[in-house]
C-alpha cells in the first residue's frame, strides 16, 4: 500500500475517494474526526491547512484541489502508476 490520505466526512474527502477509486489504486484512509490532536499535528507536519490531504510513498501531494488537479492534466495516473510499481 503506497496512497495513504487523511479524511473526514465531507465532500472534499469523498471526491478524493472517487478519484482514487477511478484510477484504480488501491488506499488507506484515516478520520481525523476521532482524534483531534492528529487532526492538528498533521496540518503541522505537511503545512497544509485543509482536510483532506494525500500521500503517495509518504510523499505528500496535495488536497482535494490538487487531486482534481492533477487526475485531471494525468499527473496523478503517472505518480500512482510509478509508485504502484515498486
Amino acid at each position: 500500500m503506497c496512497v495513504y490520505f487523511t479524511a473526514c466526512r465531507c465532500g472534499f474527502s469523498n471526491t478524493v475517494v472517487q478519484i482514487l477509486n477511478a484510477c484504480e489504486t488501491p488506499f488507506e484512509t484515516f478520520d481525523v474526526l476521532s482524534d483531534q490532536a492528529v487532526r492538528e499535528d498533521i496540518k503541522r507536519y505537511s503545512s497544509w491547512p485543509t482536510i483532506p490531504q494525500v500521500y503517495v510513498e509518504g510523499e505528500f501531494l496535495g488536497g482535494c484541489d490538487v487531486m482534481i488537479e492533477m487526475y485531471q492534466n494525468g499527473e496523478l495516473a503517472e505518480i500512482l502508476e510509478k509508485a504502484n510499481a515498486s
